[in-house]
């Protein structure tokens, strides 16, 4: 079995909040990401892929295939965007690292099945 790993990066803005919550307990849970004017994080997306190495090509996987499918399906949708108002796959969902990494999960495990 073969692991192979790709890094792409993106630089996004997000705020945390959740509507219901006071200004005050905003800032009680979420601290500075709650900020009202947001604030941005430069990411780093790794994704690995295993299996074992096809006898004709060598690959577990084409890396530029691999690399197409990151771009198209989530940098180009989250460079330099907010992850709140612009991300059509984040809509509705609290912007935490955990629930971006779901999403993303989300958008690239049928293509890269």
């Amino acid at each position: 079995m073969i692991y192979i790993t790709r890094k792409e990066h993106f630089n996004a803005a997000h705020r945390l909040f959740r509507a219901d919550y006071s200004d005050e307990k905003n800032l009680e849970v979420f601290g500075k990401c709650s900020n009202p004017n947001w604030h941005g994080h430069n990411y780093e997306l790794f994704v690995t892929v295993k299996g074992e190495p096809d006898p004709e090509t060598g690959f577990v996987m084409n890396l530029r295939t691999l690399s197409e499918i990151m771009l198209n399906r989530v940098i180009d949708k989250l460079d330099h965007k907010n992850v709140n108002l612009e991300v059509d796959f984040m809509a509705g969902k609290l912007a935490s690292t955990e629930n971006l990494a779901v999403a993303i999960w989300h958008q690239l495990e049928e293509p890269v099945s």
